[in-house]
């Protein structure tokens, strides 16, 4: 990015903390579905947009009028994670698993 070490923590520790906003249930309902669907077109709001001069704005929580329009490219889970708890001289064991759900997304643009 060409920033010095001095610059980038300032913008590190500069940068917005809220991450996740409220969102009313139906439009969360919506954006899940609407990540379900293989080839769709998802839009998302930007948090930090760096422009080929160099200059970083920071948006707080989000860039204002800045926005990145993805494709849904696939949805899956991720592979197994072996979960073995066990308490030594007790027998007591426990092994469970998990598979992360994720959804694949490739940007096709950021913009306004």
């Amino acid at each position: 990015t060409g920033l010095g070490l001095k610059d980038a923590k300032d913008l590190v520790e500069s940068a917005p903390k809220v991450l996740k906003e409220a969102m009313p249930k139906e439009e969360a309902e919506k954006l899940k579905a609407q990540l379900a669907e293989v080839g769709a077109t998802v839009e998302l709001n930007v948090l930090m947009v760096s422009a080929d001069d160099g200059k970083v704005q920071v948006g707080n929580p989000y860039v204002k009028g800045v926005v990145a329009k993805a494709t849904v490219l696939e949805n899956g889970k991720e592979d197994k994670i072996v979960v073995f708890k066990y308490k030594a001289k007790k027998n007591e064991r426990k092994k469970q698993g998990h598979r992360q759900p994720f959804t694949k997304l490739k940007i096709v643009s950021i913009g306004g």
